[in-house]
């Protein structure tokens, strides 16, 4: 019992096997996946199981398995400017993913039932944006959280172009969810134990698609008051970002623009420190049964006939792509932060330039 694709040794290997197995299918979701470690939303004495495409589980703190995760972000079709909403929220992972796909000026909100989850997502999210370098590499939109049964969220709130929500829907909350939607806009949720893509191709029109069979915790039913009146949830306001905040994202764009030329000056294709890919056989394999462990799905692929057949050969064949790719000496040199370093060398004030770093520190 396990996963549908192997455990990796860190977060690239992770998203090799998602590729290969055809969970991660666009180039978009695929920079999302690889630019946020999966690990650094792990609890340090849970980092050795961040790679494997499990579940992980501590007190209210959720994650699902990376290919649910992959499968989600494939079928949202996320699109800079978009507004997203995710319902569950959790510890933020999916709706920082999501904000590197959205850009600065999407929209990205969730709601969350507990309030020490809802904590740990902002510290990650803190995290992520004063420490990683992935951040500089994308104009990133900042999710926000509110606290709240997602059941009960206020009648006039705004609808968004794309909604996720990460617990098994019931029957009756379905038009609910779907009124959350403009049209044109995709919903992705649980519902009678299928990943359910639904579309809102008009005013009362919908377009529904199952994904995969899954296994989902149930929405939590609202606990009402003892007037009887629920506590609604109000979402946050689509702020209109300042002449500050466009500037600063004027800059920084612009920066970007010159470091590219310079690098493609220099290099030819613009990569000085390009991202690691290994060279593996992909084999086509199709999925044969679903296994269940802890509320969440994982799907188990068997090789055909034919793949057995050819193991040997493809084997051999990969060895010798090994031998004929591993360099005598290779020495990874690190990741340069170019967008930083021409920043600190820019001649303004610090308290410009941590303004442009976000007041990164490091």
């Amino acid at each position: 019992m396990g996963g549908a694709v192997s455990a990796g040794e860190d977060n690239d290997e992770l998203i090799d096997n998602l590729k290969e197995a055809q969970y991660i299918r666009t180039e978009l979701v695929e920079q999302a996946f690889r630019a946020i470690d999966r690990a650094d939303y792990y609890l340090e004495e849970f980092k050795d199981n961040a790679y494997k495409d499990l579940a992980w589980k501590h007190g209210n703190i959720h994650l699902s398995a990376p290919c649910i995760y992959s499968e989600v972000m494939e079928a949202l079709d996320l699109q800079p400017g978009l507004s997203f909403l995710n319902l569950g929220s959790g510890t933020g992972y999916l709706s920082s993913m999501v904000g590197l796909i959205l850009g600065p000026f999407g929209v990205n909100h969730g709601v969350e039932l507990h309030s020490d989850v809802i904590e740990y997502a902002k510290q990650k999210l803190d995290f992520f944006i004063k420490t990683s370098d992935s951040f500089d590499k994308f104009e990133f939109c900042e999710p926000s959280f509110v606290t709240g049964n997602c059941l009960e969220i206020s009648p006039d709130c705004t609808q968004y172009d794309r909604v996720y929500c990460g617990a098994g829907v019931q029957k009756e909350h379905e038009d609910y969810m779907k009124n959350l939607l403009k049209v044109g806009g995709i919903l992705v949720m649980p519902l009678e134990e299928k990943l359910t893509k639904i579309t809102r191709t008009g005013p009362s029109a919908w377009e529904t698609k199952k994904i995969l069979a899954v296994s989902f915790a149930p929405l939590i039913q609202p606990n009402h008051t003892d007037s009887g009146k629920s506590r609604l949830v109000h979402l946050p306001p689509v702020a209109v970002r300042s002449l500050q905040d466009l500037a600063r994202l004027a800059i920084r764009g612009t920066i970007k623009k010159l470091i590219h030329q310079e690098t493609s000056g220099k290099n030819g294709n613009g990569l000085k420190n390009p991202p690691r890919f290994k060279r593996r056989r992909v084999r086509r394999r199709r999925m044969e049964t679903i296994v269940f462990l802890d509320k969440e799905v994982f799907a188990s692929r068997i090789s055909s006939p034919s793949d057995e057949n050819n193991n040997g050969e493809e084997l051999q064949e990969d060895r010798g792509e090994e031998e004929e790719t591993k360099p005598s000496e290779f020495k990874v040199e690190p990741p340069v932060n170019f967008l930083r370093e021409k920043v600190l060398s820019l001649p303004l004030p610090d308290p410009l330039k941590y303004y442009l770093l976000y007041y990164r520190e490091k």
